[in-house]
């Protein structure tokens, strides 16, 4: 008798169909888990600007800013949305809506959020050290999947934000395509 050395046909064939399903059972769930990553990502470096701003304003004892940045070194208060990109810096003239003079110091820089959108009621967010200025405010992020997968940053009148999965009204969030 001699061993057997190698597949037949049939069972190739069957490896290869079980492969085959198990990989389309696979696929969505990895299509979910990349959106999930990516937003994640936008709305953890989003929070570490504001964060940021926030504790800057208090260390320097200055109006310190976030707003909308195409090329990381001036405002783009007129853009739609904030997935181009956003900076933080020192507001020293305490402009409303800030935008950056060129002796005012970049704190920094952040790059934009190309799978998805994030969208905002307001147009940029200005830290104070002292005074209780309202700085509330509702950034909403939306992938492909719609309103039912978004999240918001919700910041409060004090200036600290947070995460969540409904708006400021306890609503569920909305985007414009789905």
């Amino acid at each position: 008798m001699r061993a057997a050395h190698g597949l037949t046909l049939l069972e190739m064939l069957m490896t290869l169909a079980m492969l085959g399903i198990l990989s389309s059972l696979a696929v969505p769930g990895f299509t979910a888990l990349r959106y999930d990553t990516t937003r994640t990502a936008a709305v953890n470096e989003l929070l570490h600007a504001l964060f940021l701003a926030r504790s800057e304003s208090v260390k320097r004892g200055t109006v310190v800013s976030v707003c909308k940045s195409r090329d990381g070194s001036s405002c783009a208060n007129s853009a739609p949305d904030w997935n181009i990109g956003w900076m933080v810096f020192v507001n020293e003239d305490r402009d409303e809506p800030p935008q950056r003079e060129d002796q005012e110091p970049i704190v920094a820089v952040y790059q934009g959020w190309s799978s998805g959108s994030i969208t905002s009621n307001r147009t940029a967010y200005s830290f104070r050290p002292v005074t209780q200025s309202p700085v509330n405010g509702t950034l909403v992020f939306c992938d492909p999947r719609g309103s039912a997968t978004a999240r918001a940053i919700i910041i409060s009148h004090t200036g600290r934000p947070r995460v969540a999965h409904r708006d400021s009204s306890n609503k569920p969030l909305r985007c414009a395509a789905g």
